[in-house]
């Protein structure tokens, strides 16, 4: 429990009951994570206290966010030496049949020469198709 804290505290983050409970939510996610996912583990913390700690995780860079074309903006919890420059940046899988989002973090973002006068301040690598258990149980 106090490694969650100090995790907290180390982004700058003052410790709450609330805010340390849904942090703990979010590290047993198998996956990345919608505000839906949490509203449905948490269901005895109002929607809005959860929309507020989501936003403060990542304004604090404890979380970063994944646009993986679902419809829903997904959460991954970073790692405690990320600090979500750009060189930090992953690509992210979502398979399309059990529609979960997973960070692959040993896999880079490629770099892209831009024109002169373009300025780059995020990027958004998705790959999608079938992950390991979905491939696995297709059937050819």
């Amino acid at each position: 429990m106090k490694d969650h804290e100090q995790r907290l505290i180390d982004r700058g983050i003052r410790v709450t009951a609330v805010r340390l409970l849904v942090f703990q939510a979010m590290l047993t996610h198998p996956s990345a994570f919608s505000l839906a996912d949490l509203e449905e583990k948490l269901d005895s913390v109002d929607k809005s206290t959860l929309s507020r700690a989501i936003r403060l995780f990542h304004e604090k860079l404890l979380i970063h966010s994944i646009d993986d074309g679902s419809g829903s903006i997904k959460y991954s919890v970073c790692d405690s030496a990320c600090s979500c420059r750009l060189d930090d940046l992953h690509v992210h899988f979502y398979c399309t049949r059990c529609k979960h989002t997973r960070c692959l973090e040993q896999i880079a973002i490629p770099s892209v020469s831009l024109p002169p006068g373009f300025a780059l301040e995020s990027v958004n690598f998705v790959l999608k198709g079938l992950c390991d258990k979905c491939s696995k149980s297709r059937k050819c």
